[in-house]
């Protein structure tokens, strides 16, 4: 229950820490898994105590134990030694710490380690963490590339030698970090992303040289896993050549089965781009030869061609053919001329022959009235009355007599 208090209604100190102690008291006994970082065992003291580390978080805790509870183990249990403990919280007044009292410890298998891997590989899995899809490719040529390794390790003189060996100007961004024991998930995490926050690093390789089951959790841990999962950076796993492949094999963008093996596969050999681009250069040069041999030889089939050597003779056979045309289209058009001509002076004649213009030099004559009425029937004119008598030459009136 909480306490009512006050700045004017304190608590003492030694009373909050019998009040935590009864509350951790109330706990009971559980079971703890981790990883013992220090021990101390004295020689003819009764209590061994050690420490008791998280391996995948900063978190440790100590425990206390009776020798023979120790004993039972000491032969199977040192430091770095992942074990479970069934242990009671005990809170220690005086100084106001925290420590377990360990009843029984028992040593975590192999089996059993790798029996959690297999469901955390599943579990990880299910997320799609491991699935295709999200691989990324790795550059042609990296420019600079981000190597995440023990200090001084075999490994990182296999991927710096092989790597400049292979392509000497490329550059390297290295972290040194613990590649086992209690450390070294923490800062494999935190290299990973300092490398993935670097804008210049084109790709980052996790490389250490094997070793057993044990040595290799640090890179099963699911902390290392997601890191790896939300890089934006491809990331290469070079984790020795153990069979037991540790979970950052599936969640890498590629897998190289040793640290020479990812040096080879990051970086291009320069021996053999000069020799892929002399071959493509040669293939282009005949390439190239082909097409202008090809061409000169077209070029001299057309020069051997009738028209090209006497170009003049097409146009000459063009020039007669042009002018027959044209005599032809004269004495086509000097007939129709001709013909038009005997048609139109025909019927000329004819118009002549029958206009009213002959008929009155033949010595006729047209009567009209005074409104130009033609008289065709005597009974149109009155006695007396004034008409008018065109002939071929001229006109003149007369007078109707009865």
């Amino acid at each position: 229950m909480a306490l009512n208090t006050s700045a004017e209604t304190p608590v003492p100190v030694g009373e909050i820490s019998r009040l935590i102690g009864g509350w951790i008291d109330r706990l009971g006994a559980v079971w703890v898994e981790g990883q013992i970082t220090q021990l101390s065992r004295r020689p003819g003291a009764g209590v061994v105590f050690l420490t008791l580390r998280d391996p995948s978080y900063d978190i440790s805790i100590g425990v206390t134990c009776f020798r023979q509870v120790f004993d039972a183990v000491a032969d199977v249990v040192g430091e770095g030694a992942r074990v479970v403990v069934h242990a009671k919280p005990e809170w220690y007044a005086p100084r106001g710490q925290l420590s377990l009292r360990a009843a029984e410890i028992r040593p975590v298998g192999v089996g059993e380690l790798l029996a959690r891997l297999e469901m955390l590989k599943k579990a990880l899995a299910a997320e799609g963490l491991f699935a295709a899809e999200r691989k990324k490719p790795l550059p042609f040529l990296p420019q600079l590339i981000g190597l995440v390794c023990g200090r001084a390790s075999a490994a990182e003189r296999d991927v710096l030698e092989n790597a400049r060996h292979r392509w000497p100007a490329v550059r390297f961004e290295v972290r040194n970090v613990p590649v086992q024991g209690v450390h070294a998930v923490p800062q494999v995490v935190q290299a990973v992303k300092e490398l993935d926050a670097i804008e210049a690093v084109d790709v980052i390789i996790v490389a250490r040289g094997g070793g057993s089951v044990e040595d290799l959790l640090p890179f099963s841990d699911e902390q290392v896993v997601r890191a790896v999962a939300e890089c934006r950076t491809p990331v290469v796993s070079a984790i020795g050549h153990e069979p037991d492949t540790p979970l950052l094999d599936y969640v890498a963008d590629l897998r190289a089965s040793t640290p020479t093996d990812a040096a080879k596969r990051v970086v291009p050999d320069v021996g053999e781009e000069l020799e892929r681009v002399r071959m493509l250069r040669d293939r282009a040069r005949r390439c190239v030869d082909g097409v202008v041999a090809r061409e000169e030889r077209g070029l001299a089939h057309t020069l051997a061609r009738p028209a090209m050597e006497d170009p003049h003779r097409m146009l000459d056979e063009r020039a007669d053919h042009v002018a027959g045309l044209v005599d032809r289209s004269r004495r086509t058009l000097r007939h129709l001329l001709d013909r038009a001509d005997s048609e139109l002076t025909h019927t000329h004649a004819r118009v002549v022959a029958l206009s009213p213009a002959a008929t009155l030099k033949r010595g006729y004559a047209v009567l009209q009235k005074g409104d130009g009425q033609v008289v065709r029937d005597s009974g149109e004119v009155e006695p007396g009355e004034a008409l008018r008598a065109r002939v071929a030459k001229g006109d003149f009136t007369v007078r109707v007599e009865g």
